[in-house]
């Protein structure tokens, strides 16, 4: 089961690093975020490394619908009551910047970049659309309310934003790619303090480095930041249908239980099926009950699944990795908006690694607080999985892990580590494969 994106790029591959190397700044984990980290510093003048566990944009990014929007669900009504007004419109500036920048760098590369609107919509709930509206408007920012006609189904009200995009991920990371110093198939397994910064353990060498970004996805150190308490992975599930009409823009439903759609070429991406990882879920069999039911004539030509980082507070955690970890900062937590999450990561990562003020810093500080209603339910749900006595348990914490039948893996409910049947690591956080296991 591989994704339309892996299917229809140039996969290049990198060497494994096999000897010792410095550098200013090392940056861990090869998707859209670290990529364009590095690609950004490079351009910054700042020496960089990449090291890459497996292969690059092998995992979150292969696996995303690709919608690069500033529209992140009907999220600005909530940003304002969570973080007041000033705090949301650098939201959406830092999100329409983030547009900017893909539109420019895409100019040059050709990854089928396509401007199109955007569209969050609900089916049963139009006061949260008047509630989004008016906060839309308090903070000047351009928006309709519409109907969204093109959908095969009625709704009870939609905002749409104009200008957003959506474009071939995996051919524009490796657009990125010319002229940076990627390494493969070189996991980091430990991270020690040195006299001039930090070095970097691999399974092929060593990289000593004045600073460190960790852009892994979820942040794989447990002893510093506590993310293992403020973020948790969701799972969501993809087909991607021949013969179905195109509905001129792409889609979500601000309800998790709902659909997003978009179009890529000839195809139609039905996304849904949404679920904590770990936990059951309407998986593929919601997408294809869905298609069968509004587009009876069309085929499934790829189905996949991705895995997103949440957070508490519905805002991604850019910068320092923890107070008091020096050198070390860390990129994660997009909420299911990972193309616009990582330019804004980058974009951030290089102003504060180059001594460059940014108005974004303390918004995205993973320094904030964390005293979330969200925190408590997460708290829980892990207490829970480390109380279960059950095996086989997730090597990053000890939760206990749950088989998941329709994808035929160990998942853990506690920070969403996956593991194929025989217990190879499909997902971090975990760092290291399972003992044998079956089902």
């Amino acid at each position: 089961m591989r994704s339309v994106w892996k299917e229809t790029a140039n996969i290049r591959s990198f060497p494994k690093l096999e000897r010792d190397l410095n550098t200013d700044v090392l940056i861990i984990g090869g998707g859209m975020a670290g990529v364009l980290t590095a690609f950004l510093l490079e351009q910054a003048g700042v020496e960089c490394i990449l090291c890459e566990a497996e292969t690059l944009g092998s995992g979150t990014t292969a696996n995303t619908t690709a919608k690069i929007t500033s529209q992140h669900g009907l999220i600005y009504d909530k940003l304002i009551r969570e973080f007041g007004e000033r705090k949301a419109k650098l939201y959406y500036r830092a999100n329409e910047e983030a547009i900017s920048a893909f539109r420019m760098l895409c100019k040059t590369i050709d990854c089928d970049f396509e401007q199109k609107d955007n569209y969050i919509y609900t089916l049963d709930d139009d006061l949260k659309i008047d509630r989004e509206m008016c906060a839309l408007e308090k903070l000047g920012i351009p928006a309709v309310c519409t109907t969204a006609e093109n959908l095969p189904f009625e709704v009870a009200g939609a905002i749409k934003f104009s200008n957003q995009a959506q474009f071939h991920p995996l051919r524009f990371l490796f657009g990125l790619q010319k002229g940076l110093r990627i390494f493969e198939h070189t996991r980091v397994r430990e991270l020690k303090k040195a006299e001039d910064g930090i070095l970097a353990v691999t399974s092929g060498g060593t990289v000593r480095a004045k600073r460190v970004v960790v852009a892994t996805h979820f942040p794989f150190l447990n002893k510093h930041g506590a993310y293992f308490l403020k973020q948790y992975q969701h799972r969501s599930y993809v087909i991607a249908l021949e013969n179905a009409p195109d509905p001129g823009g792409m889609y979500l439903d601000d309800d998790e239980s709902g659909f997003s759609f978009r179009t890529y070429r000839d195809l139609l991406f039905i996304g849904g099926g949404s679920h904590r990882t770990g936990k059951p879920g309407g998986g593929y069999r919601v997408l294809t009950d869905f298609a069968a039911r509004y587009f009876p004539k069309s085929t499934a030509a790829y189905a996949w699944a991705a895995q997103d980082c949440m957070t508490l507070d519905s805002v991604p955690y850019i910068g320092r990795y923890a107070s008091g970890t020096g050198g070390l900062f860390v990129a994660t937590g997009f909420n299911k908006w990972g193309m616009t999450g990582s330019m804004v990561a980058a974009r951030l990562l290089r102003d504060i690694l180059t001594g460059a003020d940014s108005p974004y810093t303390e918004l995205f500080s993973p320094a904030r607080s964390i005293l979330r209603p969200a925190l408590f339910s997460n708290a829980v749900q892990s207490v829970v999985a480390l109380l279960t006595p059950t095996a086989p348990r997730c090597p990053h914490l000890g939760c206990a892990l749950h088989w998941n039948a329709e994808e035929r893996s160990w998942d853990c409910p506690c920070h969403g580590s996956r593991f194929a049947k025989d217990g190879t690591l499909l997902d971090n956080p975990a760092t290291g494969d399972l003992k044998s296991v079956q089902k």
